[in-house]
């Protein structure tokens, strides 16, 4: 009996540690974010229902247009519709974002860590891939074209890849989260604020100090808009 009981407990330990993980569901038809409340939780306060608009729902986002991806040293160009530029996704545990390639642009190895990711290809053609975790490491890729469909699993790293050289691509992805977030594993790594010991990373990547310390003195830009 004992036993019966230890096993229950670990499953409810697993099945809650789960729950945790993940955004929190709502317990009411809608959570509207009040982006300005003082009050500081995990997420955000709700609105005074009785103060909410349709307009809380609602985002001109301008989806439609192709976004610059000139000015981006990586070639793309990411526009992230969350919870801070829509505030009825609060409690919702979803967003999306519209992600523009120039010819041979890519959007870098990243990853979300409260997010699964599926992407839609809308025009062009892209080679996609994802880096299952530690100790095998192993990439998942395949080259998506227009209208295809690909899934990149929460916390791994990722990437997208526009591999013509006279075309864009756009595609639409949506996240299992109202705030993803996105760690892009070159700025992480070597464009940290106060930046990482080049001894430190000299040692990870078995590379001189002085490949670190060139590393370190790029500019590592942030192509989320």
């Amino acid at each position: 009996m004992a036993a019966s009981y230890i096993l229950l407990a670990a499953f409810l330990a697993i099945v809650t540690s789960q729950a945790i993980a993940s955004d929190p569901s709502p317990l009411q038809d809608f959570c509207v974010a009040d982006i300005h409340s003082p009050v500081k939780v995990n997420g955000f306060v709700c609105k005074d229902a009785m103060a909410v608009t349709a307009d809380d729902f609602f985002k001109a986002a301008n989806l439609d247009k192709p976004m610059d991806t000139m000015k981006s040293k990586v070639g793309s160009n990411v526009t992230l519709i969350n919870v801070m530029q829509l505030p009825g996704l609060n409690t919702l545990g979803i967003s999306l974002a519209r992600i523009d390639y120039a010819p041979l642009g890519e959007n870098p190895p990243h990853t979300h860590p409260r997010a699964t990711e599926i992407l839609t290809v809308l025009e062009g053609t892209l080679y996609v891939g994802f880096v299952t975790s530690n100790p095998d490491n192993k990439l998942f890729a395949k080259v998506l074209n227009k209208g295809d469909v690909f899934v990149f699993p929460q916390g791994l790293i990722h990437f997208q890849f526009n591999p013509i050289y006279d075309k864009p691509a756009v595609a639409i992805a949506a996240l299992s989260s109202q705030n993803p977030g996105a760690i892009t594993i070159a700025n992480a790594v070597f464009g940290s604020k106060p930046p990482i010991s080049d001894d430190v990373l000299a040692k990870a990547f078995q590379v001189q100090k002085g490949t670190i310390d060139w590393l370190q003195a790029q500019f590592w830009e942030n192509n989320h808009n």
